[in-house]
């Protein structure tokens, strides 16, 4: 009979999404959930110690005047296997962490509990778009294209409008869906290529470098504007540098001030646990409401081909192995029948010897 931390143990098996604020390293994120994990595992009630039949003796009394021994069965409780014995149940749980987050961002971080780290490192591989807010402000440019960082120049604004902003973004976006064709790998002169782009599901094949998919501004109020990201293979610092560009283009400078990933693939913001619900229990209902997109996760081309490449490497390891074994025994036989002809040319030797003697 299992015990109830391991029947909530099966449970943490799945994909989840949690809030990471800004200014929180992803490891912190990760290292406070295993660790609210673990810790709900083990202050599960242990099972009912197993009961053992121990014999007591019995003693006859000061009067009695037999001599034989009297035993009495009873049921005692065995503690070999209490916490307070064996120390406790569980001792590690594996989070995995999907596209990452710096510190200076905020926003949705997919994280795999169980099998769930299988299917997250397939998602991490797989070309789903992430949508990101950006606050920018105009004005200043800094070392590390953030609002916090050394100042290098000021400039003016003044001639920046909505209407400019709109244009130098329309342009930006349309050399992307240039680069975004070149890297899908398909004949834009076929029907499939036309067909792939109404639906939106032309995506980069192999190694490529950041793409965006979808731009616009959303919040207009110089200095600040914010602007709505949709991209393939970015990386924070290009979504960070991404402002500069859209300052130089419009000849000033900019800043970012904030970077919030708003969805990755199927796991939106809305859905993401703040850092209040980063407990066992709501993290396993979030896996449960997630188990769909885990599924479909699951039954993507991607995840099959990738699964294919690890069967076929698994296979090709223990091809090796098993021959690895057949060469090995078939030396060990080779030296072994390589002594028993010696043994048997020596012996002869050693019985006409004696008849010699004889």
């Amino acid at each position: 009979m299992t015990s109830q931390a391991v029947r909530l143990f099966r449970k943490m098996d799945g994909l989840f999404a949690v809030y990471k604020p800004q200014g929180v390293h992803w490891k912190h994120v990760r290292d406070s959930i295993e660790s609210n994990l673990l810790k709900a595992l083990n202050s599960c009630p242990p099972p009912a110690p197993q009961l053992a039949v121990q014999f007591q003796l019995l003693s006859g009394g000061e009067n009695s005047s037999s001599k034989d021994v009297v035993l009495s069965p009873s049921m005692v409780p065995t503690l070999a296997d209490h916490p307070l014995v064996t120390g406790p149940q569980f001792h590690k749980v594996h989070v995995g962490v999907g596209h990452r987050l710096d510190a200076f961002s905020s926003g949705v971080l997919v994280l795999g509990v169980g099998k769930g780290n299988g299917v997250l490192e397939h998602l991490c591989k797989s070309h789903v778009t992430r949508d990101y807010t950006l606050e920018g402000e105009f004005g200043k440019a800094t070392d590390n294209f953030t609002h916090t960082g050394r100042v290098i120049e000021k400039t003016t604004y003044d001639h920046v409008t909505l209407d400019k902003l709109e244009r130098v973004l329309a342009m930006i976006q349309g050399a992307n869906q240039k680069a975004l064709i070149m890297y899908s790998q398909v004949d834009l002169h076929t029907q499939e290529a036309y067909e792939l782009a109404v639906r939106g599901l032309l995506y980069p094949h192999g190694k490529s470098p950041p793409i965006l998919t979808g731009l616009r501004c959303i919040h207009f109020n110089p200095p600040h504007f914010t602007l709505e990201v949709q991209c393939v293979n970015e990386t924070q610092k290009y979504l960070r540098k991404l402002i500069h560009e859209v300052g130089l283009e419009l000849r000033t400078s900019a800043v970012c001030s904030g970077v919030r990933r708003t969805r990755d693939g199927p796991f939106k913001v809305e859905n993401a646990l703040t850092r209040q619900h980063w407990t066992a229990g709501s993290i396993i209902q979030a896996i449960a409401h997630f188990s769909k997109a885990t599924r479909k996760i699951r039954k993507s081309e991607m995840y099959k081909q990738t699964a294919g490449q690890l069967n076929s490497n698994a296979q090709v390891q223990e091809q090796t192995r098993s021959q690895t074994e057949q060469i090995n025994q078939q030396h060990v036989e080779l030296s072994s029948s390589t002594s028993d002809t010696v043994v048997d040319r020596e012996t002869p030797v050693t019985l006409s010897e004696g008849r010699t003697k004889h």
